[in-house]
């Protein structure tokens, strides 16, 4: 199967930049020091002389400024100026020569002496499409931002806006909530950085759940459609529970979601993840992952599959279900160079791929017998042709009825994807 182009003019260098920004994102800090953050990386990336970050104020429709010499506080009305107008366009505005635009203010550099000659503005979109701020960076050092550089700031812009919003989230329970709550946020941000809604693709049911053990959980799963002939799966396990656990899978999903939005290919991908987990992750910690392309027109599945497994193919034509080993290292124990060849197998109309963690198959019952594989087979064997929502769903009352009323042990995911044979 032919693998995605990186995207054009995007070198190795920057994705790796991006990832490293991505990084440090991910870790815990004030909010002010998380502001600072994005606008020394957003500078050094795009090779900016200077940056501001302009976050709006949904309460009054304003925007107000942050990362000035003087820490001084000025705000300005959601619509104005060039910053305004990529608020309320939600678009790059990229202009090339600042005094010959009208909507650029000369005031601030009369005053301050400075000239500006280039700007490019960065609305900052998080989660549910909400207006986060805006990202302003003047004067390019070796010229004007092209677009290249508009690619590298909407990518960065996208992990930036997750990052403010979780920081803002993180100082108003700080300031506003007790002890006892703050894991019911938590939960509430981990949740909230899985897909809200399932990809609909015609000739397939997919669906996606996660239920962890602790209010918070070391598992995460994504459905990131590539294009309009593939669809990029993944599920992770971070070794664990708790907040720990869940900061890992969250920076795996996130450095995967940058990855895949620069263009890199499946097999790179997991090179550049793993290799920036390896850095990261103590020497006991490590995350097993999916990584898998779905291709709509052969319907087949390439994938790397780093300690997770097994990997279930259900065949509908004979009820038969296949169990795929893992093809290599959980991701953060040993760095690679490049990819082997991975995984591959094809999907029959009515056939169901399923990634579920091992807190399916290791559920116990008073007797200390796990649900294991014949558990899961079962399942599917009597109720593979309900959508796959239900199917989920009487997976989960399968395994509680298995552990009669015992305590859930493992965090639980479970992804399945039915090809339904429809034509597209």
């Amino acid at each position: 199967m032919a693998e995605p182009e990186r995207a054009a003019g995007i070198s190795p260098e920057a994705m790796h930049r991006i990832l490293e920004v991505t990084r440090k994102l991910a870790a815990p800090a004030s909010l002010d020091a998380l502001l600072l953050e994005v606008l020394d990386a957003a500078k050094s990336v795009l090779a900016a002389d200077r940056g501001t970050l302009w976050i709006y104020l949904p309460d009054t429709d304003e925007l107000e400024i942050h990362g000035t010499s003087d820490g001084e506080v000025v705000r300005v009305p959601a619509g104005s100026g060039i910053v305004g107008h990529s608020a309320r366009t939600r678009e790059i505005v990229n202009v090339p020569d600042a005094y010959a635009d009208e909507r650029f203010n000369r005031s601030v550099d009369h005053s301050s002496g400075y000239r500006t000659r280039c700007i490019l503005s960065v609305p900052l979109i998080g989660h549910e499409e909400s207006l986060v701020g805006v990202l302003q960076l003047l004067n390019k050092h070796d010229g004007l931002f092209n677009d290249d550089d508009e690619a590298i700031a909407a990518a960065l812009a996208a992990q930036c806006a997750v990052a403010i919003q979780r920081g803002q989230m993180t100082e108003a329970l700080v300031l506003s909530e007790k002890l006892n709550q703050e894991v019911s946020v938590a939960r509430q941000i981990q949740m909230g950085t899985l897909p809200q809604a399932m990809p609909a693709i015609q000739g397939y049911d997919v669906f996606g759940s996660f239920h962890p053990t602790d209010a918070t959980g070391g598992d995460t799963f994504d459905f990131v459609p590539l294009d309009e002939h593939r669809l990029f799966m993944m599920m992770g396990d971070a070794t664990g529970h708790g907040f720990g656990p869940a900061l890992s899978a969250t920076q795996m999903r996130a450095m995967l979601r940058i990855a895949l939005r620069m263009g890199a290919t499946l097999d790179d991908a997991y090179v550049h993840v793993n290799n920036q987990m390896e850095e990261d992750l103590p020497d006991d910690r490590f995350v097993t992952a999916f990584l898998g392309e779905l291709d709509l027109r052969t319907h087949r599945i390439r994938y790397h599959s780093g300690g997770q497994g097994p990997l279930l193919h259900f065949r509908a034509a004979d009820g038969s279900c296949e169990w795929h080993k893992p093809t290599t290292f959980p991701l953060g124990v040993l760095p690679h160079e490049r990819m082997d060849e991975g995984g591959s197998f094809a999907l029959d109309a009515g056939d169901v791929f399923g990634l579920i963690s091992d807190g399916i198959y290791e559920y116990e019952d008073p007797q200390n017998t796990q649900f294991g594989e014949s558990g899961v087979a079962e399942v599917m064997r009597t109720h593979h042709e309900r959508p796959m929502a239900e199917l989920a769903e009487r997976l989960m009352a399968a395994v509680r009825a298995h552990g009669a009323g015992g305590q859930q042990a493992d965090d639980i995911t479970i992804v399945l994807v039915r090809r339904t044979g429809a034509d597209r």
